[in-house]
């Protein structure tokens, strides 16, 4: 298993916490901050699936005219935990 808390720039949620397993399916994701329902919802869509599939359909999404969004932030907290070593 591997795990990362991801400090995000760019959005109203301050830190993003993403829990991997050894298949690299993602077994917990929890924003500190942002829209409350919001990320909870993200959360909860994302549980369970393939860390690659979640990254593909998140990355480069953007918040108003914010060049990010909660999801943006979090393919590149995805992205940084499956970079580390298990």
């Amino acid at each position: 298993m591997r795990q990362i808390d991801y400090l995000t720039q760019g959005t109203c949620s301050r830190m993003i916490h993403v829990e991997l397993d050894d298949d690299d399916v993602i077994r917990e994701v929890a924003f500190v901050g942002g829209c409350n329902g919001n990320t909870k919802g993200v959360s909860a869509l994302v549980k369970g699936q393939k860390a690659q599939d979640v990254i593909g359909r998140v990355r480069g999404i953007r918040c108003g005219n914010r060049p990010t969004s909660c999801p943006d932030q979090l393919s590149l907290a995805i992205e940084q935990c499956l970079n580390q070593p298990r």
